[in-house]
C-alpha cells in the first residue's frame, strides 16, 4: 500500500509541468481540474473582484501546465501592454507619444513572437544564401504565444485609435490576456468584445449551460473520437510520401483535409462551450467552411477569429479596397501572405498563404464573369468542387514535412490511380469512412441543423443529456489513440 509521501509524491508530479505531456482540453487532467474550479468558481461569482483574481490565477497555472515556464513571458508581456495602454490614456498626451507607447508595445510583443517563431527560419535562409552550415537555435515554442500575441496586439491598437477604454487595473487586462478557455488555440479574443462582459459579470443561464455542454461533448466527437482516430490512417501517407497507390493517397489527403477542420473546431466548440458555462460568449470560430462555393466564402467560414483580425489589422490599414482595384488584390495577396507566415516558420506555410491570396485575387477579378453564369445547381456542385479541390491540395503543404514531400504526394495521387481499390479499402478501413462521411453529412445539412440540434438537446430531459455523454465517453474510450494526440494549432 503507497504511503502518505508516495501520494502527495505523485499529486505534486500530477500537478507539475511535464514537456512532454502537455495539459489538454482532451486530457483527463484538465477535466479533473475544470470539476474542482467550477464549484469555487461559483461561490465567487457574485464578488467581482474575488472572481476575476480566481480566474487569472488559474489561467496562469493552465498555461504553466500547457507551456512551464513561458508563463512568466505572459505575465511580463500583460505587464508591460497595460502599463503602456495606462499611459496613453493619460490627460493631453501627445499623439506623438502617444504612437511612440504603440510603437513600443509592438516592438515588445512582435519582437518576442519573431525570435521563437522565426529565428531559426531567418537564420536559415541566410546561411542557404552564403554557403555556410548552420546549427538551429536550441528554442522551444511556447504553446499559443501567436494567439495572446495578437490579442495583445488588437488591445494596444484599439486603445490608441480610442476603440476602447484601457482597463482600469492590470487584474482585468490579465484576465482577458489569459482566459483559459481561449488562452492556447483561440478564438482570438477582441477587447471590444470581450471586456464588457468581464464588468457584466453575467450569470450563465440554464440554457447557456446546456448549450456549453453541448459544445463541449461535440468537440469532443470531433477531437477525441473523429480526428484522432482518421489521423492514424493519415500519418501513414504523409509519413511515406509515394509509397501508396494514388487512390490510397487521395483518400489521405481527403483524410488531412477532414482531420485539420475537425481538430481546430473540435478545439474551439470546447473553448467556446466552457466560455458558456462560465457565464462568457466567444466568437463563432467555423460555420461548416467546406460548404464553400469559393474561396472568399471559405475566409469568412474558416477560422473567423483569424480571418477578421488579419482583415481589420492588416488588410484594412494597407488600404483595403479604397485604393483601386489592383491595390486591392496586392492587399488581399499581402494579407494572406502574412497568415501563411503566421501560422509557421517555413516556405511551404508562406506558399500556403500566398496562394490562397492568388485564389482571393482571382476569384474577386471574376466576379463580374460569374455573375452572369445562372445558379443552377451543376453550377453550384462545380464550384463547390472547385473550392474544396483547391483548399483540400494546398492542405497538402500545411501538413507535409517539407517542400519536397508535398509535392511527392500530390503527385503520387496521378500514379497507379483506380477506383477498384475502393472495394478493398472500405472494407479495411471502414470505421475510417464512417466518420469521414459523417463530417460530409454534416456539411451537406442545411446549417440551421445546428441549432435545432442545439435546441433539443438544451430541451430534452436530464436522462437523455446523461446518456448522450456517457455515448461521448464510450466513443472516446472503443476509438482513442495510445496518447491523448495534441490540438494541430498548439504549434502556431
Amino acid at each position: 500500500m503507497p504511503s502518505i509521501s508516495d501520494i502527495l509524491t505523485n499529486i505534486a508530479e500530477l500537478l507539475s509541468y511535464t514537456p512532454d505531456k502537455p495539459m489538454l482540453f482532451s486530457s483527463g487532467t484538465f477535466w479533473a481540474l475544470f470539476l474542482i474550479f467550477m464549484p469555487i468558481y461559483g461561490l465567487l461569482r457574485r464578488n467581482r473582484w474575488q472572481m476575476i483574481a480566481f480566474v487569472v490565477a488559474f489561467s496562469l497555472y493552465f498555461y504553466y501546465k500547457s507551456s512551464g515556464i513561458f508563463v512568466l513571458m505572459l505575465l511580463a508581456t500583460s505587464i508591460f501592454d497595460w502599463t503602456l495602454s495606462r499611459i496613453m490614456s493619460r490627460p493631453g498626451m501627445s499623439r506623438r507619444k502617444r504612437k511612440l507607447c504603440v510603437v513600443l508595445s509592438l516592438i515588445g510583443s512582435l519582437g518576442i513572437l519573431a525570435y521563437f517563431k522565426y529565428a531559426n527560419f531567418f537564420l536559415w535562409n541566410v546561411n542557404a544564401l552564403v554557403g555556410s552550415n548552420f546549427q538551429p537555435l536550441d528554442i522551444i515554442l511556447p504553446v499559443g504565444i501567436s494567439f495572446y500575441t495578437f490579442q495583445s496586439v488588437s488591445y494596444i491598437v484599439d486603445v490608441y485609435k480610442q476603440r476602447v477604454a484601457p482597463t482600469d487595473t492590470w487584474l482585468e487586462y490579465a484576465f482577458f490576456l489569459s482566459f483559459f478557455p481561449a488562452l492556447v488555440a483561440g478564438p482570438i479574443v477582441r477587447a471590444d468584445y470581450f471586456l464588457p462582459q468581464i464588468h457584466r459579470n453575467h450569470q450563465a443561464t440554464r440554457t447557456e449551460l446546456y448549450t456549453g455542454l453541448w459544445l463541449i461533448i461535440l468537440g469532443v466527437i470531433k477531437k477525441a473520437v473523429i480526428a484522432d482516430y482518421i489521423a492514424q490512417y493519415n500519418d501513414l501517407i504523409f509519413n511515406a510520401p509515394g509509397a501508396y497507390s494514388g487512390f490510397e493517397t487521395l483518400m489521405g489527403i481527403i483524410g488531412y483535409t477532414m482531420q485539420i477542420y475537425c481538430d481546430f473546431s473540435g478545439y474551439s466548440d470546447m473553448a467556446i462551450g466552457i466560455a458558456y458555462i462560465m457565464g462568457f460568449e466567444l466568437a463563432q470560430n467555423f460555420n461548416f467552411p467546406y460548404k464553400s462555393r469559393n474561396l472568399t466564402d471559405f475566409w469568412r467560414r474558416w477560422h473567423i477569429s483569424l480571418s477578421t483580425w488579419l482583415r481589420d489589422y492588416i488588410y484594412i490599414p494597407l488600404g483595403g479596397n479604397r485604393k483601386g482595384t489592383l491595390r486591392t488584390y496586392v492587399n488581399n495577396f499581402a494579407t494572406m501572405l502574412i497568415g501563411g507566415l503566421w501560422h509557421g516558420a517555413a516556405w511551404k506555410f508562406v506558399f500556403w498563404g500566398a496562394m490562397h491570396g492568388v485564389g482571393l485575387a482571382i476569384h474577386k477579378a471574376s466576379k463580374p464573369w460569374l455573375a452572369r453564369i445562372p445558379d443552377y445547381w451543376i453550377v453550384k456542385t462545380v464550384s463547390w468542387l472547385l473550392t474544396i479541390a483547391f483548399v483540400a491540395t494546398l492542405w497538402v503543404f500545411f501538413r507535409a514535412d517539407s517542400w519536397n514531400d508535398a509535392i511527392d504526394i500530390i503527385c503520387a495521387v496521378f500514379k497507379d490511380f483506380s477506383l477498384d481499390y475502393i472495394p478493398a479499402f472500405v472494407s479495411a478501413r471502414l470505421t475510417w469512412v464512417v466518420l469521414i462521411l459523417v463530417i460530409i453529412i454534416a456539411h451537406a445539412l442545411p446549417t440551421h441543423f445546428r441549432e435545432l440540434a442545439t435546441d433539443i438537446f438544451v430541451m430534452a430531459p436530464w436522462i437523455i443529456k446523461l446518456l448522450i455523454f456517457m455515448a461521448t465517453v464510450q466513443l472516446v474510450l472503443e476509438l482513442r489513440t495510445a496518447d491523448v494526440a495534441p490540438f494541430i494549432y498548439f504549434r502556431f
